[in-house]
């Protein structure tokens, strides 16, 4: 890597801490247990750790990438196609993040104050202003799912070939990063947020019957 610096001038320290910062994957640990946090928190934590990673990394990532492919496409064939399903990922996601804020998060606040401190109106807010939150859980995510699995097969689970530069191995490192984070996203929203809102909409419908 310091003869690639030096051919192209670049400081072999900046370019170190940039590769070194790419390739750190931030892990919670098993023992943390997200089902007991509450609606509020757990709502927060999505918003401000995932939703607030994925706003600056996907549009970075996106342009890094462009200029990566155009240098690299006549070496590698596949990093077009590449290039086009994290387009994909990127104008799937962006969207639906602020779905998410807006109209999503909001309504299961809602629904998980009305079902705490037993509010009277709570069925009724069920019925007229419910969402579908089972939707997104059973339909929309599968659809990012499917990306993130098409760009895994694509680049060996972004596994830089062998001798490829450092750029390359910059660039698969935070794809690897993003998708380590949608996969914890998506497994805070599908297996512990949204269950606990479906399951808190069935009571609150079921106590008014």
């Amino acid at each position: 890597m310091r003869m690639v610096c030096e051919l192209k001038n670049l400081d072999l320290n900046i370019v170190s801490n940039e590769l070194e910062g790419s390739v750190r994957t931030i892990c919670l640990p098993n023992s943390l247990d997200f089902g007991e946090w509450s609606i509020d928190f757990l709502t927060d934590y999505i918003v401000n750790v995932h939703h607030q990673y994925l706003k600056r990394a996907l549009p970075e990532t996106k342009g890094n990438l462009a200029r990566f492919v155009e240098s690299h496409r006549d070496k590698f064939s596949y990093l077009p196609r590449l290039l086009e399903i994290f387009i994909g990922v990127s104008n799937y996601t962006l969207p639906h993040l602020q779905e998410e804020e807006t109209i999503i998060f909001p309504y299961i606040r809602q629904i998980s104050h009305a079902y705490l401190s037993k509010e009277s109106y709570a069925a009724l807010l069920v019925r007229t202003l419910r969402k579908p939150v089972e939707n997104v859980m059973n339909h929309e995510n599968e659809s990012l799912n499917s990306l993130l699995s098409q760009m895994r097969q694509l680049t060996d689970d972004y596994t830089p070939p062998d001798r490829a530069c450092t750029s390359h191995r910059v660039v698969f490192s935070k794809l690897l990063e993003i998708d380590n984070d949608m996969v914890q996203h998506l497994y805070l929203e599908n297996e512990v947020l949204f269950p606990k809102a479906i399951a808190m909409e069935k009571e609150l419908l079921a106590r008014n019957d």
